[in-house]
């Protein structure tokens, strides 16, 4: 083998370890992306489900769909109806005849104070669920707050461990109430010094020895926003249509105001959720522009990966007067 040869050897043997390289780089920068947008899909695909469940039975009452048949419901202008600690204001938590309530593009100040809801986003929407939950609870425990639904007559609210008296097991059944309110904060559990990232998170009821409670939990960390809208009915009762969604408005719409439109009935709820990764991307720059519900984001213009993802959620507790 002459010089020639092998200096021409070298030559192409050296073309296509380039190419290999080049390939091999290529691939795991694909396959990096790939992981980070499947990852962010992954999780608003989380999200959305634990929302979807509790969404789709608001308004659930056990064996009825009527909140004005439960008594010790109260709104914030009552007198306090129970002790609930830490409600986010008075009759909070039972507040039933508003199985859907909400804020847009705010969080308010005084509800439920705690670290993670005083960093709350000023642009996310706020959204609250009261039900109760779907399997009947046998025993009652002491500290909780039920729904004891009734097949013909009024439910009640009571705190376990005894049933009121007066209901029958075999046309009654105490459900424990749910009532959830989810927002979006600037911190997590997951938050770095030098990255603060944000979370979807909600404030639940629950039981305890010493009595109701609400606490703040983590739903899931990355999401920085969460907006609603709510797909009315204001067809007058007895219509042909009566039940389907005229049209989505926000919180706060007049067409909500019961005083205005008091035929006007809450049929689905719409949701969007933007997803940011947790993690900056080496060599990336997020340049793309948001639009969504009421929102107009401009390009951020940082190393985070984000996703934007939406559902229409029907009520299927919704009996619109008829």
């Amino acid at each position: 083998m002459t010089l020639i040869e092998l200096m021409i050897a070298l030559a192409i043997g050296s073309f296509l370890l380039l190419g290999a390289v080049t390939v091999f780089v290529q691939s795991r920068t694909t396959f990096r992306v790939s992981e980070s947008i499947s990852r962010l899909q992954e999780n608003a695909r989380f999200a959305l489900d634990r929302l979807e469940a509790d969404v789709r039975m608001a308004g659930f009452w056990g064996l009825s769909t009527r909140s004005n048949k439960i008594q010790g419901r109260a709104r914030p202008a009552d007198p306090a109806a129970f002790a609930v600690a830490n409600d986010c204001r008075n009759n909070w938590a039972v507040h039933l005849d508003l199985a859907v309530a909400g804020s847009n593009n705010g969080y308010p100040a005084a509800a439920c104070a705690s670290r993670y809801s005083a960093a709350a986003q000023s642009f996310a929407d706020t959204l609250v669920i009261r039900r109760a939950a779907v399997d009947p609870d046998p025993l009652p425990d002491r500290g909780t707050l039920y729904v004891q639904s009734a097949r013909l007559g009024d439910g009640r609210l009571f705190i376990g461990q005894v049933v009121p008296p007066g209901y029958a097991a075999a046309t009654s059944r105490s459900h424990r109430l749910v009532v959830n309110g989810y927002y979006v904060s600037q911190d997590s559990t997951v938050s770095q010094p030098d990255n603060p990232v944000p979370s979807l998170r909600v404030k639940t009821l629950i039981g305890t020895g010493g009595g109701p409670r609400i606490v703040d939990q983590e739903v899931l960390p990355g999401v920085e926003d969460l907006q609603v809208q709510l797909g009315i009915d204001t067809d007058v009762p007895g219509a042909l249509s009566r039940g389907s969604v005229d049209r989505y408005v926000n919180f706060g719409s007049p067409l909500l105001d019961p005083a205005l439109n008091p035929d006007t009935a809450v049929v689905a709820v719409r949701l969007w959720l933007r997803v940011r990764a947790e993690r900056p991307e080496p060599g990336f720059v997020d340049t793309a522009t948001y639009e969504y519900a009421d929102q107009d984001v401009p390009a951020p213009g940082d190393r985070f990966r984000r996703v934007v993802v939406s559902k229409t959620i029907h009520l299927r507790n919704s009996r619109p007067a008829s």
